[in-house]
């Protein structure tokens, strides 16, 4: 057996932190690339009208449930009677909860009581962005998690 020299473990370093560093470069590429990046234009002001906004849908009384089957998305948009609302304008993004490279914007028709677009989505978890615009002018908007496939 040969002897473990000072140049041995200088390889053996290099090597382990050499990986470290790739992944971490990979990682990094991956998160960058991925993101969809700005949410607000500014910040400040979306602060400064959130207890506004939350109190206006707040008084609509809307509850909203997503459901996926069949590949069908349905949006059901109900009032505090439970009766279906029928928004001003509606407008759905579906999205990855971590990246912007599956989103799609479907074109909900209303069906049945509720809305309907055909969609193809995968196993796992998804994010709805639901906006909808009231017939008084409320604005209306909703984030829900959707899981498909168990």
């Amino acid at each position: 057996m040969r002897e473990f020299t000072g140049r041995h473990m200088l390889m053996v370093m290099l090597g382990a932190f050499g990986v470290i560093v790739a992944v971490n470069v990979f990682m990094a590429t991956q998160a960058v690339r991925t993101f969809p990046g700005l949410v607000v234009e500014n910040s400040y002001v979306a602060s400064q009208e959130f207890d506004r906004n939350r109190a206006a849908q707040e008084r609509l009384g809307w509850t909203v449930i997503p459901r996926y089957e069949d590949g069908n998305l349905t949006i059901e948009i109900t009032d505090r009677k439970g009766a279906p609302v029928w928004p001003k304008a509606l407008s759905v993004l579906v999205g990855r909860t971590t990246e912007s490279r599956e989103d799609i914007r479907p074109v909900m028709e209303p069906v049945d009581g509720r809305f309907r677009a055909r969609v193809d989505l995968g196993r796992g978890l998804w994010l709805v962005d639901i906006q909808a615009v009231a017939e008084d002018g409320t604005r209306f908007r909703q984030w829900r998690r959707l899981r498909v496939g168990g």
